[in-house]
């Protein structure tokens, strides 16, 4: 990653995870939705660039022992193309990797701009076997 940039161990403020969201092209969340998600999270990290704005975002939801899952993957358009989703990434696997038992199952949906970072991380496609299935209450 540039060294404009500063991983951050820690999710985004309400207001950052909704201009991400809103910005980078994933549905909008309301801010009750982001205030009830954020702090649910297992494992989260942040990308501030060097004048002070969040750029980019990652979130593991989990058990803590087998099934991990990855969510609101997202940096700014602008600054795409420097290695910050693969910092993310990498980070978020990291902190898997240190704290889960052997056999942990990592999960997640791709979205098709997505789909070469997460092939480039050992992340392979389920189907046939599998598919993804979603219900929106």
């Amino acid at each position: 990653m540039h060294r404009d940039y500063e991983l951050h161990p820690t999710p985004p403020s309400v207001a950052d995870y909704l201009r991400l969201r809103a910005e980078s092209g994933l549905s909008p969340k309301t801010p009750e939705q982001a205030a009830a998600a954020l702090p649910g999270a297992w494992a989260s990290f942040h990308v501030t660039h060097a004048d002070g704005r969040t750029v980019g975002m990652g979130r593991v939801l989990g058990d803590g022992g087998w099934y991990f899952h990855v969510v609101d993957m997202a940096e700014l358009p602008d600054h795409q193309g420097r290695g910050i989703g693969g910092e993310l990434k990498e980070a978020l696997l990291r902190r898997i990797r240190e704290a889960a038992p052997p056999g942990a199952f990592v999960t997640l949906l791709a979205d098709a701009p997505g789909r070469p970072l997460y092939l480039k991380h050992g992340f392979t496609e389920t189907a046939p076997g599998s598919i993804g299935m979603a219900l929106t209450l």
